[in-house]
């Protein structure tokens, strides 16, 4: 991702870094709100019951949806991610890091994460929901 975000990350100079998110994104333009994003593929098809695997497809289609807009990742403001299991995703943050960046890049929006007991489609283990400002 060569181009850099066109928000303003908004953050106290005194708090903590905040490492792979942002406290906060100022940001101007047409919104562009993405529904959850489940690990499966465009056909509705789970390839993986992989935790990562999910993770980076739902990603994917996030980054599908955008391009439908005429926007790109680097104009995500705001994720929601809902997981089945935390102790699945603190172990495996160095490979979710990796699926992340490759579809995010490195840029880091807004996000909160939220274990749920179970989401609608049952083989899927994580859904995600992106607000975008073009």
């Amino acid at each position: 991702m060569a181009n850099p975000s066109p928000h303003r990350e908004l953050h106290p100079a005194n708090w903590k870094p905040a490492k792979g998110y942002a406290n906060g994104i100022a940001a101007e333009g047409r919104t562009v709100w993405i529904g959850g994003q489940i690990g499966w593929n465009g056909d509705q098809v789970f390839e993986t019951d992989d935790f990562v695997g999910q993770v980076r497809q739902a990603l994917e289609n996030i980054a599908a949806v955008l391009a439908e807009a005429g926007a790109e990742p680097r104009h995500v403001v705001r994720m929601t991610w809902y997981i089945t299991d935390k102790r699945e995703y603190l172990a495996r943050l160095p490979e979710l890091g990796d699926a992340y960046r490759a579809v995010m890049g490195k840029h880091f929006p807004a996000m909160t994460m939220v274990q749920v007991a179970a989401l609608i489609e049952d083989r899927a283990k994580v859904e995600i929901e992106a607000t975008a400002v073009v």
